[in-house]
């Protein structure tokens, strides 16, 4: 059973930065794809970022581009979002998933794409 266990959330003021990483359980690591997703109060949960299991592929909602950036590193089993000039829109819940895959694919439109998710970690933008 894989393991998802997120971190790096806290508050920030607007225009911060911060690292969130999703460390796994696993060490079949490098065959799962891995997507952030994010839930704010009262929205639905909706796909951030996402990147394949070889790293080369990555996806990202337009409301985040040019401001997120995912990478995975296989020997720490961990995947990361690097989120820069947060805006107050980005605070939310967020939540790292993966599923099993040995192609290029990742998505974010569809949470119920992914079968393993963390606890999540509270991203807080607020001056």
């Amino acid at each position: 059973q894989l393991q998802l266990v997120e971190s790096g959330g806290g508050l920030v003021q607007p225009g911060g930065s911060l690292r969130l990483s999703c460390a796994a359980s696993a060490f079949t690591w490098g065959y799962y794809a891995v997507g952030w997703f994010r839930q704010a109060p009262g929205k639905e949960r909706e796909g951030v970022s996402c990147i394949d299991s070889s790293g080369r592929s990555t996806n990202y909602a337009d409301s985040v581009k040019g401001r997120f950036a995912i990478s995975r590193d296989s020997l720490k089993n961990t995947v990361y979002l690097q989120m820069n000039n947060l805006k107050p829109e980005d605070a939310a819940l967020y939540y790292c998933a993966a599923v099993s895959s040995i192609n290029t694919w990742c998505g974010i439109k569809d949470p119920t794409d992914y079968n393993y998710w963390g606890q999540g970690t509270q991203v807080t933008v607020s001056s």
